[in-house]
């Protein structure tokens, strides 16, 4: 009997010193949560499609990120969470904790990058901020809007069809993933755009809207008076009187445009040259904002039919063309300022520069 009752004591003994270690262990694992990992300056964690959670924690262990891998391992066994986590590139900050590495890998919150298209400008610039941005694979070698519209599946010219923002993407991210993102984007903007239209307006389709909303942007980057210049050229369809704007002239010339329009390049017969052809040019000369596109289909009501720029980036606008000439001879020929430009200036695109947000699909 004694022995017996020593094997029991011995046993109950054993049970609670399993219990305790057990109970010490299970603190210890979970108290591994909130301790930050060990990082003196923000770094990038790259984790592969297929990887495993052991590979992702021996990778932070070798880096000295992680000073105990097991622990880490055993916590998120303990949560469920070491077969959740997803592929990617993510940003780990100094002072993030071993949770919210975990919750940032279960999550997908990948390191995202962005790059800024501006209103206004061609497909062709377009390209080129693509290409020159470090984290955008590229994958298109011609750049021009007709090959671009072959790729996305557009018929004609891609011209008019990208619309300018500011795009997340995460590493991986190809040229023409990016501008299919931003077809779609304007085609979206477009169909919500086109039903709020004026009725009384001289364009049959959305794709003429956006042709005119193109020379828009391209005349005046002023919102104040992007519906005044949309009313000028509506008023002109209407006359009807040729649109004789100097933006689609040089869209025209193409390569050939130098800084300068010359008497002969207004003479010469393109199809973009609006001095020479009745109505619209052929496709959009730029790529428009909503704001453009909103003026475009709700132009202001008026009896301008001319404009001049003043030189600080405004317009003076003219009902008769002899009011017209004045303003010229004013703004352009009599007392040109030093500092003249046509338009306001543009900012410049960004480009590069990593967050920490949900990557955009």
């Amino acid at each position: 009997m004694r022995a017996v009752k020593h094997l029991l004591i011995g046993a109950a003994l054993i049970a609670i010193v399993v219990a305790i270690a057990a109970y010490i262990g299970q603190t210890k694992v979970s108290g591994i949560g909130p301790t930050p990992l060990l990082l003196q300056q923000a770094e990038p964690l790259q984790v592969p499609a297929g990887s495993s959670f052991r590979a992702v924690v021996e990778q932070l262990s070798e880096r000295g990120i992680v000073d105990q891998p097991l622990l880490l391992r055993l916590y998120a066994r303990q949560h469920k969470l070491a077969h959740r986590i997803q592929a990617g590139e993510y940003w780990l900050e100094p002072g993030t904790t071993h949770q919210q590495l975990m919750e940032l890998m279960v999550k997908g919150k990948v390191r995202n990058y962005q790059v800024t298209l501006v209103e206004g400008q061609t497909v062709r610039q377009y390209m080129a901020v693509l290409h020159a941005h470090p984290q955008i694979i590229k994958t298109l070698e011609q750049t021009d809007p007709l090959n671009i519209a072959k790729q996305l599946g557009i018929e004609g010219s891609a011209e008019g069809w990208i619309y300018p923002d500011t795009y997340l993407f995460p590493q991986g991210m190809t040229d023409l993933k990016l501008l299919r993102r931003a077809y779609q984007a304007m085609q979206k903007v477009v169909e919500q755009e086109w039903p709020k239209r004026s009725q009384s307006l001289p364009l049959e389709t959305p794709y003429q809207a956006l042709i005119m909303a193109s020379i828009v942007e391209k005349e005046t980057g002023a919102s104040s008076e992007r519906a005044m210049i949309a009313g000028v050229f509506t008023r002109r369809l209407q006359k009807p009187m040729r649109l004789q704007t100097d933006p689609t002239v040089i869209y025209g010339m193409g390569e050939s445009y130098r800084g300068n329009i010359t008497r002969a390049d207004l003479q010469r017969k393109t199809p973009y040259n609006t001095y020479r052809i009745n109505g619209l040019p052929p496709t959009p000369i730029a790529n428009p904002g909503r704001a453009a596109i909103q003026a475009a289909l709700n132009p202001a009501a008026g009896n301008a039919l001319y404009f001049v720029a003043k030189g600080d980036g405004s317009h003076q606008f003219s009902a008769t063309l002899a009011q017209h000439n004045r303003a010229v001879t004013q703004y352009q020929r009599s007392k040109r300022r030093k500092d003249y430009r046509s338009a306001p200036a543009q900012k410049e695109p960004e480009v590069a520069v990593p967050t920490d947000s949900k990557s955009a699909q």
